[in-house]
């Protein structure tokens, strides 16, 4: 068989896979699309090495192995994902999966900070209760707070405002019974703007503090290995 043919029949094997996904959770999606793409890449280079039988060989492996690592959103995450979500329902909060695997909380200033204040709005608070309970309940999640600011002032205000604001992200979870030294905070002042800083909206949604979470590498070992047991 020659490498167009395996080719070939790698990506429609590929194809096949990631037309399911439509219906499939998060979890599910990455694990398929892991195991198309892992499997079209061990076809390619094995037919190239071993013909057939290479090509076979290779797909089997390659899928194994891209599920593995498309099945590092744990059902952990995807659960904390959907109760922030539903947490957050109508707050103007986005509640995202990131590509490296991390669920993220964008809290804009209708929600968090007014114009170079760093203390939290109290519609931030009762996210931010759902969001404590929740690392209580599992003590092993990492979380990472970033703030950021508009443009107005200089960076020599803007700066620490942003970090001030993640530490009022942090000082909060503290107070709810979430160990400080659990919260990673920074800032990124007026430097990573979401939105153009010409205008009162934009300016609005780039006055704001971002939340990470995710799980340690040991938990994401885990879930690899639960995926391909």
């Amino acid at each position: 068989m020659n490498s167009l043919k395996i080719t070939t029949i790698s990506l429609a094997t590929c194809g096949a896979l990631l037309a399911g996904c439509s219906n499939m959770s998060a979890r599910e999606e990455g694990t398929a699309k892991g195991a198309g793409i892992g499997a079209l890449g061990g076809a390619v280079l094995g037919g190239l090495i071993g013909g057939k039988d290479g090509a076979v060989r290779g797909a089997v492996v390659g899928g194994v192995a891209g599920a593995v690592g498309g099945n590092l959103w744990s059902k952990r995450m995807e659960e904390k994902q959907a109760a922030m979500q539903k947490a957050t329902a109508g707050t103007g909060i986005d509640v995202v999966r990131t590509a490296d695997n991390q669920l993220k909380l964008n809290v804009p200033s209708d929600a968090s900070f007014d114009v170079g204040r760093a203390a939290l709005k109290p519609g931030m608070r009762g996210v931010l209760d759902q969001f404590s309970t929740g690392l209580q309940n599992d003590p092993n999640m990492q979380v990472n707070v970033v703030g950021h600011t508009d443009n107005t002032g200089s960076d020599a205000l803007n700066n620490p405002l942003s970090v001030n604001r993640a530490a009022s992200v942090r000082d909060y979870l503290a107070a709810k019974g979430v160990p400080a030294q659990r919260v990673n905070v920074s800032g990124r002042g007026a430097k990573e703007p979401l939105a153009d800083n010409t205008t009162a909206d934009g300016r609005g949604k780039n006055r704001r503090v971002e939340i990470f979470l995710r799980e340690p590498e040991q938990a994401q070992a885990q879930a690899g290995s639960a995926a391909k047991s």
